[in-house]
């Protein structure tokens, strides 16, 4: 059988595992250039969203994209007898000051202090729900605001330095348990979100311990996101090192697992250009792309 294409169901569910920089740089503003593309209709995953962002920090927009991640994964898996149980999730909060890396659970509400959590029970236990407004269609062309509700399961947090390497080792010892109970399953996904180096020390090592992992369907994947506040072109899934010109992102770049032949197909049919070699990175992403690259990094292959 092909790797990654195990039927993910209630008896054989699937773990996304989220890595998210809470470092004092991610209270920087995004590039109100890419804010700005926010403000017009984006298809994800056959829903529209609209969103302006204006003056979000990076904190800020990386929240709202997990949000709704955990609210659309609810929605994928709701039938008419309730949520079924087809994904845990988790998130990992990094950030801290030097003598005092805090590396843990990032849920908000009934759910802190959980690793990870079956979206049946995300579903049943937001923070809170929150009115925000989004863009739609008039019906003459034109685009009018309208209330929805919005719920929070991560609350965005910026303070202290980036211990990645904690955070991988975290995130081993997470999943670690995790494929021990589930080996039949489709495999971990890990995305890592970050802004900026690590504070602590070389992450390589802890992050391939991580890749190492397996289930029957084949390794964990970890996939890594670089968010910024600068102007500039965004790189999703490249395939060669040589098209980053930044030190730090082909570290990220090599850090990164292999894009899975069905999350290649998804990418072309967003219209991106992936190749067999292409990775799970993304450069320089702006809000867009955040959400495009969770979308397209949180697919299922074989959903039933």
């Amino acid at each position: 059988m092909m790797p990654y294409t195990a039927e993910i169901s209630r008896t054989n569910p699937s773990c996304f595992l989220f890595l998210i920089d809470q470092s004092g740089s991610m209270q920087d503003v995004m590039d109100p250039t890419n804010l700005r593309a926010m403000d017009s209709p984006m298809v994800v995953d056959g829903r529209t969203y609209t969103h302006t962002a204006s003056g979000k920090t990076k904190a800020q927009g990386v929240a709202d994209a997990i949000n709704r991640l955990l609210q659309n994964l609810v929605i994928k898996c709701a039938k008419s007898e309730g949520v079924r149980d087809y994904y845990e999730v988790g998130v990992i909060g990094y950030g801290g000051d030097n003598t005092a890396y805090k590396v843990g659970p990032a849920f908000s509400g009934a759910l802190v202090g959980r690793e990870v959590v079956p979206i049946g029970e995300i579903a049943d236990s937001p923070a809170r729900i929150e009115e925000r407004s989004k863009k739609v269609d008039d019906g003459a062309g034109g685009l009018v605001d309208q209330k929805i509700k919005f719920p929070i399961w991560f609350d965005p947090v910026a303070v202290g330095g980036t211990p990645m390497s904690q955070a991988m080792t975290k995130a081993r010892d997470v999943l670690s348990d995790w494929v021990a109970r589930h080996p039949a399953s489709f495999p971990p996904i890990v995305i890592n979100i970050t802004d900026g180096e690590w504070t602590d020390s070389d992450p390589t090592p802890a992050a391939e311990s991580v890749k190492a992992l397996s289930t029957d369907d084949g390794n964990v994947l970890v996939f890594n996101i670089h968010i910024s506040a600068n102007q500039g072109a965004s790189i999703e899934f490249p395939d060669d090192e040589s098209r980053l010109g930044d030190q730090y992102a082909r570290f990220l770049f090599n850090l990164s697992s292999p894009l899975p032949s069905y999350m290649q197909s998804i990418a072309r049919q967003e219209g991106l250009q992936v190749s067999e070699l292409s990775r799970g990175f993304a450069f320089n992403a702006d809000m867009v792309g955040l959400i495009r690259f969770i979308d397209i990094g949180t697919r299922p292959s074989n959903l039933r």
